[in-house]
């Protein structure tokens, strides 16, 4: 746990120093310089252009797309108390386990002459006895974010566990089924490469928050789906359903994200959902339920951990408790647990901390993979 803690502290140095220090300015004046239109948020173009990327995404807990004095406030002071905590040796906080190498940017899948790359967390060292795998898929509302920072499952490393982080095609880049076409791909390229990186092929599970979330579920329930896994040939010999499913606050049926309050309009034609599906949902109902995971369950649907914040004010929580009680009704193993007081990304938990949560889904693992009857030779 140590070991993940030092991953967050060093991967946001960059960001402490600069969103801290933004041009010498106070931070309701750094906001209202960036706010060049006056009309109270910041945009992405108006976003400075000399922060690191994937920073704004970071202060853009909503996935809206705009950021909000709130989120600004909420994020400098994250920043601020984690900069006032001892920090740990830079150089310790960024090895990996001992005996762990990351292999960057392997093709899984090539589409049109675009690559897909993946992430390898492996041991140097072939094992001799083939480890379950967990694949991380981000989130960022479909629109952002990388696999180059799976910080969230990266302690999974020591636990016995080989790590893959899934680049996808983002929306503004290619629009659904794209995503969880390549999502799929990818799945396939972990159990066809099994033995070569010592990955134990029945013991695939699949983890993502938000955006990623609602990709692992739809991996978990729409395995038989052929037309998504023809939309790469490769190792198409190759089943695309993982063995287990951690969803972390993932939406299911979009065309209902607007019965409870949020502070995205989802049914507008430039929401995250809309952008993903390729048009205003609300005018293409048919189509966007093609994107529900509920729509695809069946007896072959792997068991599934379901974590949701309670104030979950980007994707809300009966997302989750839909999922969930369809699950049950059709009696595969689910688990839904309500971070209380929980917002996106789990924000303001009362009873929970960032440490509380990894352990519960990263046992829900255990449970599936490393149980004696669940061992693979």
């Amino acid at each position: 746990m140590r070991t993940h803690i030092a991953f967050i502290f060093a991967l946001t140095t960059t960001a402490i120093t600069t969103c801290l220090n933004a041009q010498g300015q106070g931070q309701h004046d750094a906001f209202k310089a960036w706010d060049s239109n006056g009309d109270g948020k910041v945009s992405r173009q108006e976003f400075p252009a000399r922060f690191e990327a994937g920073l704004f995404d970071r202060v853009d807990s909503n996935g809206d797309d705009f950021l909000s004095p709130q989120e600004d406030s909420d994020f400098r002071n994250r920043l601020r108390h984690r900069n006032n905590r001892k920090q740990p040796d830079s150089k310790k906080g960024s090895r990996l386990p001992e005996g762990i190498e990351l292999t960057a940017n392997i093709t899984y899948a090539t589409i049109e002459s675009r690559e897909l790359k993946l992430d390898l967390y492996a041991p140097k060292t072939k094992p001799s006895k083939p480890m379950p795998v967990v694949m991380w898929i981000h989130g960022g509302g479909w629109k952002s974010g990388s696999k180059n920072n799976p910080r969230q499952a990266l302690a999974m490393l020591q636990r016995g566990y080989i790590l893959v982080s899934v680049e996808y095609r983002l929306s503004g880049e290619a629009t659904f089924p794209a995503a969880i076409a390549d999502c799929k791909a990818a799945v396939r390229w972990v159990r066809a490469n099994a033995k070569t990186y010592g990955m134990d092929p029945k013991r695939v599970g699949a983890w993502g928050s938000s955006a990623g979330g609602h990709l692992v579920a739809l991996l978990g329930t729409a395995g038989d789906v052929k037309q998504w896994d023809a939309i790469h040939e490769e190792n198409a010999n190759f089943s695309s359903r993982p063995n287990a499913i951690c969803d972390w606050f993932g939406p299911t049926d979009f065309l209902r994200m607007n019965d409870f309050p949020s502070n995205i309009d989802h049914d507008a034609a430039d929401s995250p959902e809309s952008r993903f599906i390729g048009a205003a949902i609300q005018t293409v109902p048919t189509q966007t339920q093609l994107a529900n995971p509920i729509k695809y369950i069946s007896s072959q649907t792997p068991p599934f951990l379901i974590l949701h914040g309670s104030n979950d004010l980007a994707v809300c929580y009966n997302q989750s408790e839909l999922l969930h009680s369809a699950l049950i009704k059709s009696r595969v193993t689910s688990k839904l647990y309500k971070v209380v007081g929980g917002g996106h990304g789990f924000r303001n938990a009362k009873n929970d901390t960032p440490e509380s949560l990894f352990k519960m889904s990263a046992d829900f693992f255990d449970k599936q993979f490393l149980s004696p009857k669940k061992q693979h030779d």
